[in-house]
């Protein structure tokens, strides 16, 4: 675990948990207006 944690720095692990999180949340979003639209 330690010779992961040399090739990954912690500020690499806190960006891409970022993106993902982001990520998610416009997906969710999308979907959102997606479901908005096909109900009207």
């Amino acid at each position: 675990m330690s010779d992961m944690e040399e090739k990954f720095p912690r500020a690499l692990w806190v960006r891409l948990i970022i993106y993902i999180a982001a990520g998610h949340v416009f997906a969710a979003f999308v979907y959102l207006l997606f479901e908005l639209g096909a109900r009207q």
